[in-house]
């Protein structure tokens, strides 16, 4: 007798978790993801400024506009994968009204994941895989650990490399060259570790 094939959940399984569990769906199977840390925290909240501040607060009042830009929404690619990404990113011609969407049904022009020590094969490896088999055309990957900044381009259904920043960087990178970010301000500061006590000679 063949065994029974693993049934795939759905939107609808997901939503019996309460609202604000950290869960999301991919290929089929339900993932879940514990509260993050202050260092993921700051990166997205300094990307919700510097980003979010210009492209989707300040449309119409003198910013470049033309973008919503929002923290952890369902997304839901295709029937067996819906996703939470830090940041995501839509230009308002493709999603007119996304109010009181859940989830959003609209594939992002641009997703930001941050690292952290449970998500990084998932952002890096399938997250990023069906990021391209859906046609999100830009993926950025913030590692607070490594403190760098990563951006990719879709390329037909390939990722190209587009800029890879450290700290000490500033750069504009697409699709918002409108601004320039100073990457050091995603993360937390240095904190100098006392340095160990000279032992004395017997």
């Amino acid at each position: 007798m063949a065994p029974l094939a693993k049934k795939l959940c759905t939107y609808e399984d997901l939503l019996a978790y309460p609202e604000d569990a950290r869960v999301e769906l991919i290929h089929g199977s339900v993932v879940t993801a514990p509260a993050p840390l202050p260092r993921h925290s700051n990166a997205q909240r300094f990307l919700s400024r510097e980003v979010g501040g210009p492209f989707h607060d300040d449309d119409g009042f003198g910013g470049p506009g033309g973008w919503w830009i929002f923290p952890e929404v369902d997304v839901r690619l295709n029937l067996h994968n819906v996703v939470r990404p830090d940041l995501a990113g839509w230009r308002r011609e493709r999603l007119a009204d996304p109010a009181t969407l859940r989830p959003i049904d609209v594939v992002p022009d641009w997703i930001c994941e941050i690292l952290s020590p449970t998500s990084v094969s998932r952002d890096r490896v399938d997250k990023r895989a069906l990021y391209a088999e859906t046609g999100v055309a830009y993926y950025w990957l913030v590692d607070p650990e490594a403190r760098t900044l990563e951006a990719h381009t879709l390329e037909g259904d390939t990722w190209l490399l587009s800029g890879s920043y450290d700290e000490s960087a500033s750069a504009r990178i697409a699709p918002f060259e409108e601004v320039e970010l100073a990457i050091g301000r995603l993360f937390l500061p240095r904190v100098e570790q006392p340095a160990e006590p000279e032992s004395e000679a017997t």
